[in-house]
């Protein structure tokens, strides 16, 4: 069956920098694609990124952009998301994806993806 397991989450300064990553199984991975959403608290799954299966296709949240980059490793099954210039307000329950397809057309759409992680905690505070 589909599992996805994020790990890489904990606190940082603001200003600092976590790379989380998202370990897949179950299913060919390098023909879907991924993305990242979050959950501040008190707040609504918010979408964060996304990568088509070809890693030149990404996808930002304008409140990430310039700051979080995503990419993956097909040969290790593995979608990361490297989070630079944290700032308070990324405080959040991180969640990956995986999409319906190889490449939504709507990526911003939560519903566009049908398997979910349990999360990652991450936490930006001095």
């Amino acid at each position: 069956q589909v599992q996805l397991v994020e790990s890489g989450g904990g606190l940082a300064q603001p200003g600092g920098s976590l790379r989380l990553s998202c370990a897949a199984s179950g299913f060919t991975f390098s023909d879907y694609a991924m993305s990242w959403a979050r959950q501040a608290p008190g707040k609504g799954l918010e979408w964060v990124s996304s990568i088509y299966t070809v890693s030149s296709d990404t996808f930002y949240a304008d409140s990430v952009k310039g700051r979080f980059t995503i990419s993956r490793d097909n040969a290790k099954n593995t979608v990361y998301l490297q989070m630079n210039s944290l700032k308070p307000e990324d405080t959040a329950l991180y969640y990956c994806a995986k999409g319906h397809g190889s490449s939504p057309l709507y990526v911003y759409r939560l519903t566009e993806y049908d398997y979910w992680g349990q999360g990652t905690q991450v936490t930006v505070s001095s």
